[in-house]
Parts: structure tokens; C-alpha cells; sequence
């Protein structure tokens, strides 16, 4: 293994700004560079398969809800993905950040649950929270953090990801508590991805050491995945007199050009209790018309306006744009800014 370079942050060699800002009113015990507010995530592109790159490194992709944990000198603030403050909805992760020691900082990373193998669990992480919507504190949940946008004064986004990640893995300095450092998986891209898949993760992101932390899907971050899984609407259910909760199956679209396209359905991975609130859910939102054009089955179907958002596992498509072998996952949060899928038009 090679030596570790020192921080980069050392008393005698400090890191220079780039243009000097106003110094903020409300920040006045910073010395450089104002502390953003909101840093809009950088988001993995997905590949069907891992990249050739050799230069690229390689993290564990986790299964929960994508965040950032704030520390300022007036508290600990975590926000989703869409900016909303889910700080009492994690409050472990809250006292954790609270004893990292730093005037100030910003972590991105993901809140996750994880099960008796040590792999992130989507739907135990819904479940700590009360399910959609839920705001009840996850006692069980840790952070794992990938990336450090600012620390004690200093921006760090147009810092390379290989020296950010080396001041974070300093921060954490090995804690194994409610805030965890994503270790890199050392390896060739092929044999990373074959391993997570074994090991039955949800897959792995490579990603440039080189690059600065760009907002949105750049192509700096590359997703691929050992099992397909994406979100979908749901809009309507078919009914059962003898499944679980009166629900047979979930009626499933996603976004094509101005509207929806309907995906199939999936009638595997929700337990009696998760039917019967379905149900309840949706039947809140009936419609007497499909709001999508719909070439499936009619009988006994009921229509849903499409609000909620399902998780959906899948393997493949088939020929007629429906998902094969599909299971549910959990519902998504609307503050958690889910994506539904877009087919291209």
C-alpha cells in the first residue's frame, strides 16, 4: 500500500480560495469561503455495465436515502436529497456529527439500515421511519459519508474527489458509530462488480479521483447495478378477494415525453400489512379512468391518481416495454425528490 499523504489542511499550508467572496454577516467566524446553504448532489450515471477506466475507484452503491449532514456554529442540520431538514428523523447521525469536532463542514452521503449481513436494507430503513411519510426517529440507522464539500472555512468542491475523500477519511478517523467512512473497494472494475453481486449488494459506483464535485449527472459517477431497480408510479391496483389486503397486484407507469406509459405490474415483495395500507393509500386517490393509456387486463381493476412512488426491483424488459420478474421494494418519499423513470421517447 502506498504511503498516505499528510492533510491537506495543515496549519502551515493552508488551502487557497478561489475569488475572494463578501465575507456572509450571518457567518462571521469564517475565514474564506462562505458556507453554502444547499449544495445540490452529484448524481451517478447508470452504465449496464462496469467502466474500463482503470483510474476510476470503486464504493459499495447503498440501498437508503441520499443526504447531507450540515455542521455550522448554530447546530447539525440533515437534509434529503430534494433540501428538506430530516434532522429529527435521524437523530444518532445528529449526535455523531455533533462530536466530529469541526467549526463547520458539509458530508454527502446516504442514511441507510442495515441488515444481519451488514447490507443496506431499503425497506427496514422505511420501516424505522414509521413507512412513507413517516417521521418517527430511526434509532438503527448510520451515515455512511463518500464525500466532504466543505470544512472549517474552505469549499472544497472544485478540490479533486481523491484529496476531499482523503480530509474525510482524516475527519472520521475510523468511526465505526451512527457516521461511517465508505471505504474504497480495491480491484479491477469487473471483479468488484462480480463480487458485490455474489455478496448480494445493490451495486457499485466508480467514480473519477480526478474530478471536482459537480452537481447533477455529469458522467463523473458511474452507477452500475447488480439487480435492476428503479422507481415507477403507481396507478392503480388489481383487486383480490383472497391476496393479502385485497390487492392481486400494483399497476406500475413511468414518464414518457409529456406523459405516462404503463410498465406492468407486481404482485411480490409487500407483506399483508404493506397490501392493506396500499390499499388504503390508493383508494384515497381513485379516478373512474386510467390516466394512462393501459393494454392490460380491465377486470377488477381499480385507478389511483399517480402520487405515490414505488421501488421496484426487476431483471429485465421484455419485448413490449414491461418489466419481467418485478418485486416491490418500498414507497419512495416525495421529499426525498424520488426520480421516476423516463423512457425515452
Amino acid at each position: 500500500m502506498s504511503k498516505r499523504p499528510q492533510p491537506l489542511l495543515a496549519d502551515d499550508k493552508p488551502l487557497k480560495s478561489s475569488a475572494h467572496k463578501r465575507r456572509d454577516p450571518t457567518q462571521p467566524s469564517l475565514l474564506l469561503d462562505p458556507m453554502p446553504l444547499r449544495v445540490e448532489p452529484a448524481l451517478a450515471l447508470l452504465k449496464p455495465s462496469p467502466p474500463g477506466d482503470p483510474r476510476l475507484i470503486a464504493e459499495v452503491k447503498f440501498d437508503g436515502y441520499r443526504g447531507a449532514i450540515h455542521i455550522e456554529p448554530g447546530g447539525v442540520r440533515f437534509l434529503t436529497r430534494g433540501g428538506h431538514d430530516w434532522t429529527e428523523r435521524f437523530p444518532a447521525v445528529a449526535d455523531a456529527a455533533r462530536q466530529l469536532g469541526v467549526a463547520s463542514a458539509i458530508l454527502d452521503g446516504e442514511a441507510v439500515v442495515l441488515d444481519e449481513q451488514g447490507r443496506s436494507d431499503f425497506g427496514a430503513l422505511q420501516r424505522s421511519l414509521g413507512g412513507r411519510g413517516g417521521k418517527l426517529p430511526s434509532g438503527n440507522s448510520v451515515f455512511y459519508a463518500f464525500d466532504l464539500l466543505y470544512l472549517d472555512g474552505h469549499d472544497l468542491q472544485k478540490m479533486e474527489l481523491s484529496s476531499r475523500r482523503h480530509l474525510l477519511e482524516e475527519l472520521l478517523d475510523g468511526r465505526e458509530g451512527a457516521i461511517r467512512f465508505s471505504e474504497q473497494i480495491e480491484g479491477d472494475a469487473v471483479s468488484i462488480f462480480n463480487a458485490a453481486c455474489e455478496h448480494g449488494l445493490e451495486g457499485v459506483i466508480f467514480k473519477d479521483p480526478d474530478s471536482p464535485y459537480r452537481s447533477g449527472r455529469t458522467g463523473d459517477w458511474i452507477k452500475v447495478k447488480c439487480i435492476q431497480s428503479e422507481s415507477f408510479f403507481i396507478v392503480g391496483y388489481e383487486k383480490s378477494a383472497v391476496a393479502r389486503g385485497g390487492v392481486g397486484s400494483l399497476l406500475l407507469a413511468a414518464h414518457k415525453g409529456n406523459g405516462l406509459q404503463y410498465v406492468g405490474s407486481v404482485g411480490t415483495g409487500f407483506k399483508s400489512k404493506d397490501a392493506a395500507e396500499l390499499r388504503e393509500m390508493l383508494d384515497k386517490l381513485a379516478m373512474k379512468k386510467p390516466p394512462l393509456f393501459y393494454d392490460g387486463p380491465r377486470k377488477n381493476v381499480a385507478w389511483a391518481r399517480p402520487t405515490l412512488i414505488a421501488e421496484i426491483e426487476y431483471r429485465s424488459w421484455t419485448n413490449d416495454g414491461k418489466l419481467r420478474h418485478a418485486s416491490y421494494k418500498g414507497l419512495r418519499d416525495v421529499q426525498d425528490n424520488a426520480a421516476v423513470l423516463v423512457i425515452e421517447a
